[in-house]
């Protein structure tokens, strides 16, 4: 018996299609469109057991869903398909960000981080990356200006009319303040966030940008990336997460 030998070529194939298939599980069960791929799966099995017992009427009728799956597929999961292809594509890109801008904007960010924490100042700070958030920008205001402390706790105090919405770090400046962002549609986090820790986690479903949440019914610190909500972080803990993009 002869006993076949994968070749290095063959290992990698599975491990990237094992990746890719690994992913867009995660996506959609995060985006509560698991029980749908199921359905999708039992309608092939139904088809190809009917074919197997001769059931005519069934299998003509679930033919014209297994020859048109795949455009099936992509038109119920586009949202999910493209989010996975974001992730693949988001690099290191964002450590030479946070490595440039270290000086400038990490020790003022932190400080005014704080401070809103400890005052229960509700804040939301998206720090774009590699990905363009032109397309969210517009709904705001340009300011473009210095990160200060004074600034970001100027814009997020409650009686300001720029407090509402997202400040929006480009190249080591506020480009922009009163930012909506969109909101996650994740069932899980929809049930238990409210709507600025939503619109963190929405902004980076789809994005490479890196979001810092300060609740202002608690003062907690969060911190939002790939789709994923990181709470209850100290200001040494944040401080970390960001020199771990940098290293």
């Amino acid at each position: 018996m002869r006993i076949l030998i994968p070749r290095i070529t063959d290992i990698i194939d599975i491990l990237i299609v094992a990746y890719l298939l690994y992913r867009l599980i995660l996506l959609l069960k995060k985006a509560g469109g698991f029980q749908i791929l199921i359905g999708i799966a039992a309608a092939l099995i139904i088809y190809f057991t009917a074919s197997i017992l001769n059931l005519n009427m069934v299998s003509s009728i679930l033919k014209v869903f297994k020859d048109y799956w795949v455009i099936v597929f992509i038109i119920l999961f586009q949202q999910e398909i493209r989010n996975l292809f974001a992730r693949l594509a988001q690099s290191h890109n964002l450590k030479s960000l946070f490595r440039d801008a270290k000086k400038s904007v990490f020790s003022p960010l932190l400080n005014a981080v704080s401070i809103m924490s400890f005052r229960k100042i509700g804040a939301l700070i998206v720090i774009e990356n590699s990905r363009k958030l032109n397309d969210f920008i517009e709904s705001g205001e340009i300011i473009d200006a210095q990160v200060s402390v004074k600034l970001l706790l100027t814009i997020f105090n409650n009686k300001t009319i720029l407090h509402d919405g997202a400040v929006v770090i480009r190249n080591n400046r506020i480009l922009a303040v009163k930012v909506v962002l969109p909101l996650s549609e994740n069932v899980e986090y929809a049930q238990k966030l409210g709507t600025r820790h939503l619109a963190a986690v929405g902004i980076t479903e789809g994005t490479d940008a890196f979001v810092i949440v300060v609740s202002e019914e608690t003062g907690r610190i969060s911190v939002a990336r790939n789709g994923e909500l990181f709470p209850g972080l100290s200001i040494d803990e944040l401080s970390q997460r960001i020199k771990d993009e940098t290293t």
